[in-house]
Order: C-alpha cells, then structure tokens, then sequence
C-alpha cells in the first residue's frame, strides 16, 4: 500500500509540473465605467468572459451612466435595496469622507455636473448657483439604516466616481484569487492591483510589477505619456488622481474635474497629481482624490500620520517649477537608474 501511495504522490508531482509549466500570462483589455481596462494574469486558460460578467454586474451597481444602476434608481429616489457592490464601496466612503473632514464626498453630482464633469449637461455657473447646490451637498446628509440609503433632502445625488474604479480593480482581484490565481495586474482606468509575480523580462532579477507615474502635463487626449518615475510593487493596490487630463478652458481660465466639496469650485491649488499605496485599490482611489482636493501641504501632514498609506505628490513651486514630495515608505518602491 505504501508504494502504491508514493507512486500516485510521483504521478501528481509531474502532473503539477505540466500544469504550471503550461501556464502563461494572459492579457485582456476592453472598455467599462466608460473607460479602458487591462488585466494580465498567469493561468492555463482565458477567463475574459467570465471577468467582463464580474464587471457588468459591478457597473449595474455603482455606474451613474448605467439608468438601471442602483445608484441610479438612488439618485432618482426610488425603492432599491443596495447590493453587496454599492454597500462596500458606500461604508468606505463614508469612512475617507470621515478622516479627511469631507475633502472626500460622494454627495458632490450636483457640483460635478453643474461644472460640465459629470453624467448631466453643463451649466451656465455663478455664485448664485454653486450656493443653492451646496445646500444638498455634504456627506453627512446621506446615511444607511437598516441597510438602506436615507437622504436629509431628495436632492442629494451620489457620484461615486473617485472609487468605483479602484473598487471594480479590487472585484476582479477578488475574482482572480477565487480561481486560484495568485500572480495577476487589474488596471482599470489607471487605478491598479498587483499580486505575486509579473511576467519574466530578460535582464530583471526580480519579478515585482513595473508601474509608471505620469509627469501631469496637459494631455486630455492622453496622448503624452511621458513618465515621472516608475516603482516596483507587488501585493498592493495604487491609484493617482491628477488634473491633468480631465479638464476645459472658458474665457482663458482653465477648470478641471476635481470639485472641492466645501466651496463648490474646482480646485486652482498648486498640487497636480497625487498618486497613493495602499492595501487596496479603492482606499487609495479614494485618498488620490482626497489629497487633490486637500492639497500638498494638508495631503503630506495626513500622509505622516496615517503610515498605512504612502503617497508620491507631483506639485508645481512659485515659479511654476515641477517638484515632488514622497512619504518615506514611498521611496522603498522607486525603481533605480540600475533597473531601468
């Protein structure tokens, strides 16, 4: 009996050696949430299908431009009850929303559209009217009980747009890992998970992910993707917020897409992209947005005392120079001159 238990032990052996030797990296991409996704992922098979399901039934949670979305039918008053999707990203939300003293806001829709950002037409904006909608803006004014969304005022709309894509890389890791797969890089509209192993490249020692930080400059076609620094990181999520891409010019003065919650304007301050580290992808999702809106000074303070996170900032000085500020665990994962 006991030979008989080695023998079928040797045939397992070879059988996991063909197995993992047949297994390569796969790569899909395609579009979601009206942006670009890539996934790379080492496994014998393509599980294209299956993660575009994933990420439809994600979208008919979270996506504002989805009119049979949960937040949709939220933001139109109706009678829904949140699914798993919207309930984990709503308590985290509130959670940033907390910390950061409502630098983070999921109740900003009426701003965003009224400045041309979001999923409505844009307006024709003054003082006058940035005041009336900040009457039902604010993240205290909306709340779960009982495991439904109660607003202060039917006005309020959600827009969950600074952490649903970090949120949907996080579900098709959690996917990735349900089908035993370990080594694997989710990137959607550039908020990222990486896990294990990247791809064998000749000449590298290690096999940790290569990501590349942006230098932010103007580029709504995003065509320029010229590159600040890159980092080697494994078993993180990353996101960067910038406005560098998402913005318009009226009457010479240019408008980008983050809107500070507390004034109801677009932010004019000197910090241009904020890129975070964290455990996951939509809490760094979430604090890339804060910091933007907080700024580079009140960003870094937060950054020192929260060493769960770490944070790269690209900022231009008073003479419009480009400068960079990094928290100290941030410097771990910059890739030298010698790995290049």
């Amino acid at each position: 009996m006991k030979w008989v238990t080695l023998f079928l032990f040797a045939i397992l052996l070879v059988l996991l050696f063909f197995i993992n030797r047949n297994e390569t990296y796969q790569s899909d991409s395609g579009i979601i949430f009206g942006t670009a996704y890539n996934i790379t992922y080492r496994s014998g098979i393509n599980l294209k299908a299956e993660i575009e399901k994933e990420l439809k039934c994600f979208d008919g949670s979270v996506s504002m431009f989805n009119d049979t979305s949960v937040i949709s039918k939220i933001n139109r008053n109706e009678n829904v009850v949140p699914d798993k999707y919207f309930l984990t990203v709503f308590k985290k939300a509130e959670q940033v929303s907390a910390q950061t003293n409502g630098a983070f806001d999921i109740t900003v829709a009426p701003l965003v559209n009224a400045w041309g950002f979001g999923f409505k037409k844009r307006q024709s904006v003054d003082s006058h009217i940035i005041d009336s909608l900040l009457q039902f803006v604010g993240y205290r004014k909306v709340f779960l009980k009982n495991n439904r969304i109660v607003k202060s005022d039917p006005r309020v709309m959600l827009d969950l747009s600074a952490i649903a894509k970090g949120y949907g890389s996080d579900v098709v890791a959690h996917f990735l890992e349900s089908k035993g797969i370990h080594n694997y890089m989710v990137e959607i509209g550039g908020e990222i998970v990486v896990r294990g192993e990247a791809p064998k490249k000749e000449g590298r020692k290690d096999r940790e992910w290569r990501i590349g930080i942006n230098k932010p400059v103007d580029d709504s076609l995003s065509v320029d993707q010229s590159l600040e620094t890159v980092l080697r990181i494994t078993d993180k999520g990353l996101a960067t917020s910038g406005n560098y891409r998402n913005f318009y010019y009226k009457n010479g003065k240019k408008y980008a897409h983050t809107i500070d919650p507390i004034s109801g304007y677009p932010i004019q301050h000197s910090l241009l992209s904020s890129t975070v580290i964290a455990h996951d992808c939509m809490t760094a999702d979430a604090y890339a947005t804060s910091f933007m809106v907080m700024g580079v000074e009140r960003a870094f303070a937060f950054a020192k005392v929260h060493p769960s996170i770490d944070v790269y900032f690209i900022y231009t000085d008073g003479k419009g120079n480009l400068k960079t500020c990094l928290s100290n665990g941030m410097k771990k994962y910059i890739q030298s001159q010698e790995e290049k």
